[in-house]
């Protein structure tokens, strides 16, 4: 029985819950290095429409981008929700992704995530590797990859 627990243990994954309007997405915990309220964001110009520019965390300068504008999703005003999310993937420097909410962190089993086939021409989709199940909820986990990427496939 303690051996099926530790081999459960190795196969689940935590993955913390954000919201984009009215979807839920997961971004892998492994890759998120802080999340910090919405802060004054300086402008750099001549970059693409979902960089929303640079902020200064601990002395370093960090760009951040709108992972809604990214997505194709039409932007919204900030709310005292909004966060921006400090990620830090591989080969990647540090970057913020501003989110709507932040909800909760979640431990999902392989047996609770199903891969996705997609149409490569489908914008969102792109950015959407599996859809994890959550008691009642689906949650798209985010492909970092995609989403940091400076062009979409």
């Amino acid at each position: 029985m303690e051996e099926l627990r530790d081999k459960e243990a190795f196969i689940a994954a935590q993955y913390i819950v954000i919201r984009l309007g009215d979807e839920k997405y997961g971004i892998d915990i492994r890759y998120v290095d802080n999340i910090l309220r919405m802060q004054q964001i300086t402008r750099v110009p001549k970059v693409a429409p979902y960089f929303r520019g640079v902020i200064n965390l601990r002395g370093e300068v960090v760009p951040v981008m709108s992972v809604r504008v990214k997505m194709g999703l039409e932007d919204v005003e900030e709310t005292k929700e909004t966060r921006i999310i400090i990620l830090k993937a591989d080969g990647v420097e540090k970057i913020g992704i501003i989110v709507d909410e932040v909800k909760e962190v979640v431990t999902l089993e392989e047996s609770q995530i199903d891969r996705m086939a997609y149409d490569s021409k489908e914008e969102k989709s792109a950015f959407v590797t599996a859809v994890g199940k959550c008691d009642e909820d689906l949650i798209s986990l985010l492909d970092l990859h995609a989403v940091l990427a400076e062009q979409v496939v």
